[in-house]
């Protein structure tokens, strides 16, 4: 009979494994502040490595000494708690220090054996990682916190209180007669749409807060591709040198409004993300390799500038969400009205007409709503608002960016809605 090394494994008690893993993550947690405090004068600290790694030792001791009522684990604690406590009390007397991370890092270091034997070891893993990372990243913390001001902290309770509070007790039935709407599918648009636009915001304002010009259309795109593709068509009219850029990230715009759309589709009809998945990422393909040709052609003339872009301000203000709401409700109206009265035929005319402004709310509504209408049309009226809008884009863009750059902008459009026209045709 062979002995495998399965079977060497279950021959190594419980017990054994559980007190290397106890002793190992406390060592490190240990050796992750003697890291963070290399600087600082030992007689300052109650200790760092060998310290944590003996108090979590002293944990797992106390923890299968008394593995049912726990009286010695919790004795142990209180223990622990109180000279830390001292040492804490003589920190702030002798040296006027008032930091208390090192102590509940050495307060969780004790837990860690009971995390082990009570809890899923992948929860424990979890708990002993984060306190790993949020030890190692202080001085990020730091920085990070230096970009925050307190109109941030009101920017996030909108939206926890958007999505949170708000959407979960909104009415899920119909209040309105001959509208196939109710309140929660409304809000819930809202919700999607802000919560795309919120990403983009943060992104700008505290990872890529020096965003030069191709990355300002990547996160402008995100947010709104038409107003992003007018804001940098007015600065490529004034620049003299380094215009290939400002065209690049145009077209870069219009691939995250292809990203965009395809999110809505995923979060709000599973059949027509599964019919239409190829064809967005043919178009995001297609117009990236035009915004990566047109940019290659400005390596020589590269130049460094941020741009200023809507997705600066807030987007969670409620002046927004609801004129985003009404616009949604008029839609459905519209489209509600454009189904009884026209048909399929007055609806794929409708597709086309909301292309010159921003074309979320009627794809939105389209998507979520039960119309009378197949999965098929559905595709349809997407890549066909999708065209329209691009069109509209590249008449603004042609207009903006004066007569220098118009040929250029038009005949990068014209590929990009000929290869939309093309993934239209085979739906």
């Amino acid at each position: 009979m062979n002995f495998t090394f399965h079977d060497f494994l279950a021959s190594i008690p419980k017990e054994f494994i559980n007190f290397i893993i106890v002793t190992i993550f406390s060592l490190i947690i240990g050796l992750s502040q003697r890291k963070l405090h290399h600087s600082t004068e030992e007689h300052k600290l109650f200790g760092t490595d060998r310290t944590f790694t003996f108090i979590g030792i002293l944990g797992y001791i106390l923890l299968i000494a008394d593995p049912v009522f726990k009286n010695l684990y919790m004795a142990g604690g209180f223990i622990i708690a109180t000279l830390l406590t001292v040492n804490y009390i003589f920190k702030i007397k002798n040296f006027n220090d008032f930091g208390i991370t090192t102590i509940i890092i050495a307060l969780l270091t004790y837990c860690i054996p009971l995390l082990l034997i009570t809890q899923p070891f992948w929860l424990f893993l979890l708990i002993i990682v984060t306190i790993i990372i949020f030890t190692e990243s202080k001085e990020t913390f730091s920085s990070f916190t230096e970009k925050f001001d307190r109109h941030e902290f009101v920017t996030l309770a909108k939206f926890i209180i958007m999505a949170g509070l708000i959407l979960p007790i909104v009415p899920d039935n119909i209040v309105i007669p001959g509208l196939p709407i109710t309140p929660f599918k409304i809000w819930l648009a809202v919700v999607a749409i802000s919560s795309i636009s919120y990403v983009s915001y943060l992104l700008k304002k505290f990872v890529f807060k020096e965003a030069g010009i191709l990355l300002s259309g990547i996160l402008g795109g995100l947010y709104s591709s038409t107003a992003t593709t007018v804001v940098l068509s007015r600065k490529l009219k004034e620049q003299e040198s380094g215009k290939f850029q400002y065209i690049a990230a145009i077209i870069m715009a219009t691939s995250m409004m292809y990203l965009r759309i395809l999110i809505l589709v995923l979060i709000f009809n599973k059949a027509l993300f599964t019919k239409t998945i190829l064809s967005f990422i043919i178009l995001i393909i297609i117009t990236l390799a035009i915004a990566i040709i047109t940019l290659f052609r400005a390596r020589k003339n590269v130049i460094k500038e941020e741009v200023i872009l809507s997705n600066d301000r807030n987007p969670l203000e409620f002046k927004a969400a609801l004129i985003f709401t009404l616009i949604f409700v008029l839609f459905t109206f519209l489209t509600q009205f454009t189904i009884k009265h026209y048909g399929n035929t007055g609806l794929s005319a409708l597709s086309f007409i909301v292309g010159i402004s921003d074309i979320d709310p009627f794809l939105l509504n389209i998507f979520q709503v039960k119309y009378d209408v197949t999965i098929h049309l559905i595709s349809i009226l997407t890549f066909q608002a999708i065209i329209s809008n691009n069109l509209a884009k590249m008449c603004y863009a042609c207009f903006f960016s004066g007569r220098k750059n118009w040929k250029i902008i038009a005949m990068l459009f014209f590929i990009i809605i000929l290869a939309n026209v093309v993934v239209l045709f085979f739906q």
